[in-house]
């Protein structure tokens, strides 16, 4: 399903409820014979208070755990550039070699990271883990440089940097294997949804519902909760939920990375 029918349903879903509890609410009061003003006393001071605080509290933890999983994105997004960055500076510096070295190099270079975009990235965005394929290739690169002895000088500069590169790439790789999962735990789930549905049922307690304005304001409310939840649901993915976009940095260094795998 895609993420923007998710979003859709969710906020439509919202909006039904309160509207469903409303009309409920207003049946059940008709036939108690009971006019809307005179349902129960007028809404106690102290019982604002706290439905307002309980909205400021539900705000700020929503707010932190928003922030929590776009930063866990952010820096999900950093290790991929860093990691494609790395291997595109060892098919620069690789130059200093003899042709037939440097196309073996950029050839295994190409090889990895058209699986890593083609095949790893979509389980890797699926099933939250790495085949060990992706390390084997990445293991030849490595072989490829460290198992030449430098010819001369050039080469002999050019040795510890481009293995260091390859260093990088795989520390990198590692990061990515391990943000492959999900930001937040299951009780941080269980918090934030418990508390929308708190939230959103201490708005009844204020005896909402008796004009069309009243319906829409707590409508609305409801469908704000929803899409909030919504984005942290969608960021909790620091790869995504569905396609290889995030791996648009490895796109942008390597043509083999552009076409299909």
């Amino acid at each position: 399903m895609s993420e923007w029918l998710v979003l859709a349903a969710a906020m439509a879903a919202a909006c039904a409820v309160v509207l469903v509890i409303t009309l409920l609410r207003q049946h059940r009061l008709h036939r108690a014979g009971t006019p809307d003003e005179e349902d129960g006393a007028e809404t106690p001071d102290v019982l604002e208070y706290m439905t307002m605080m309980v909205g400021v509290v539900y705000a700020i933890v929503l707010g932190l755990a928003i922030a929590g999983v776009w930063e866990a994105r952010s820096a999900a997004q950093d290790d991929v550039r860093r990691e494609a960055q790395a291997l595109h500076e060892v098919t620069q510096r690789a130059q200093v070699y003899p042709v037939r070295v440097q196309q073996r190099i950029r050839t295994d270079i190409d090889r990895y990271v058209s699986h890593v975009v083609h095949q790893e990235w979509p389980r890797m965005v699926e099933n939250k883990e790495l085949p060990d394929r992706g390390a084997q290739l990445l293991g030849t690169v490595r072989a490829d440089i460290a198992e030449r002895a430098p010819a001369d000088e050039l080469e002999a500069q050019a040795y510890q940097p481009l293995l260091d590169q390859v260093a990088v790439a795989d520390d990198a790789r590692n990061a990515r294997a391990q943000n492959a999962g999900a930001t937040l735990p299951g009780v941080v789930w269980f918090g934030l949804i418990t508390g929308a549905l708190v939230t959103v049922g201490l708005i009844f307690t204020l005896q909402i519902g008796g004009t069309s304005r009243e319906l829409l304001l707590a409508g609305l409310f409801s469908a704000l909760i929803a899409f909030l939840l919504f984005l942290v649901w969608d960021f909790d993915a620091p790869f995504g939920r569905s396609g290889s976009e995030s791996a648009d940095a490895f796109r942008q260094l390597f043509a083999s990375a552009a076409g299909k795998g």
